[in-house]
């Protein structure tokens, strides 16, 4: 189940580079900008701003789950299930409703992957997998490197890896880079935050380390969770101490993806205003740097 397959990407990973988008996350992060990425199942997002009034095209192939009033659509979400998530699959000549998700076979992905091969060998690029969270789809994910190392790709993955690592272990034969994202060493914030464990993600990052991979470790810097000099310092001693890292990126939170929390009818319960700490961002670039990473901002 992907959501996406973004083509000439310079920003995850490497060169020139297609990243293909999986559904599920084992974690429900406050600030998620993905967050229709959550559920492994399909979604609905709706955009009442382009939707045309009379129309009823959506209403009329899922009558049971989709009514218009007067104040606009109603949709039902715990009524869509599979037959009327598909009649809804391209029915909007708008877009303002829109069916997130689609299940795609190994071969239909690299189909796709493969039609930019020579711009990743002129440009060192090659595929990521990125989410949600790829490793909660496994057995895909570790076909997909595989077949991508076959055509002579380089392989990356973004990843939070707080899966079981009997999920990641699969894959290691063909990932040549974690971007693995590292967002506090704490427990207790860690848990508020995300609803997860840092244990999990750090004993993962140690096994990764053990295995020889290559890893870049990624910050995102949230007000009122991480973006302090105690935590950026934890981090930071972790990657470099622990990890023998030797990168490691800080991205300042943005808010570019709230909008998608109202398309998907979800409340938003991260900070409402973007991170505006320069102090602290030198802060992380020069600690860091003494401790021996190599430390860029916003990735």
């Amino acid at each position: 189940m992907i959501f996406n397959i973004q083509r000439y990407s310079t920003h995850d990973g490497p060169g020139i580079r297609t990243v293909v988008f999986l559904k599920g996350c084992s974690l429900g992060c406050r600030w998620c900008q993905n967050p229709e990425s959550r559920e492994r199942q399909r979604d609905v997002l709706f955009d009442a701003r382009l939707c045309l009034p009379g129309c009823d095209l959506c209403q009329q192939a899922a009558p049971q789950a989709i009514h218009r009033t007067l104040d606009g659509l109603l949709i039902a979400r715990d009524r869509l299930d599979a037959p009327l998530l598909d009649a809804l699959t391209d029915c909007c000549p708008t877009q303002a409703l829109t069916v997130c998700g689609e299940v795609k076979n190994v071969e239909e992905v690299m189909a796709t992957v493969l039609r930019d091969k020579p711009f990743y060998d002129r440009s060192g690029g090659g595929i990521t997998l990125s989410g949600g969270e790829p490793f909660m789809q496994p057995e895909f994910a570790a076909a997909l490197f595989k077949a991508s190392h076959e055509a002579g790709i380089h392989t990356a993955v973004e990843t939070c890896l707080h899966v079981p690592w009997k999920y990641i272990e699969p894959s290691l034969p063909h990932v040549d880079l974690f971007l693995a994202d590292l967002k506090h060493v704490a427990d207790a914030p860690f848990k508020q935050w995300t609803d997860g464990s840092a244990s999990r993600v750090m004993d993962n990052l140690k096994k990764l380390a053990a295995a020889g991979k290559k890893m870049i470790i990624r910050v995102p810097l949230i007000q009122g969770f991480n973006a302090d000099e105690e935590a950026v310092k934890a981090i930071s001693d972790f990657a470099a101490d622990e990890l023998l890292v030797s990168e490691i990126h800080f991205l300042p939170y943005h808010t570019l993806g709230m909008n998608k929390y109202t398309l998907l009818s979800q409340p938003y319960h991260a900070p409402d205003k973007p991170l505006d700490a320069p102090a602290l961002l030198d802060f992380a670039q020069e600690y860091a740097c003494k401790k021996g990473l190599t430390a860029i901002l916003r990735g």
